[in-house]
């Protein structure tokens, strides 16, 4: 998998135009991946607003806007964007479709081995 984590606010920066382009080329990369037959799925994550965790029974919610300065989340400096779930590649194949990433120009790809959470 390909995580394509960005800074926040980093898409309030761009213009509309900019913002379509950048869309429209992940959306071309995306369309090569599936024809070369190495992608499940691909998707775009809006920004995020509110984080969640439960604790001893309790709910605790975080709104992103509100930057809580005081636990019991740490400040974000970066979201996930999207992901690229890719299919049947090796690790040095996934290392090279992250590199022609084009958000590899404005973010971080992580690339992610799917696995159980234990190991």
């Amino acid at each position: 998998m390909l995580l394509i984590v960005e800074p926040v606010g980093q898409r309030a920066t761009r213009t509309q135009a900019e913002g379509e382009e950048a869309y429209a080329t992940m959306l071309r990369f995306a369309d090569g991946l599936k024809a070369r037959g190495q992608l499940t799925l691909a998707q775009a994550l809006s920004t995020p607003r509110t984080r969640l965790q439960v604790r001893n029974g309790r709910k605790i919610e975080s709104s992103v806007e509100s930057k809580p300065t005081d636990g019991p989340f740490a400040e974000a400096k970066e979201m996930v964007g999207g992901f690229f779930l890719l299919d049947n590649v090796t690790r040095e194949e996934a290392m090279a479709i992250a590199a022609e990433c084009p958000a590899a120009q404005f973010a971080t790809v992580e690339v992610r081995e799917l696995g159980p959470c234990f190991t």
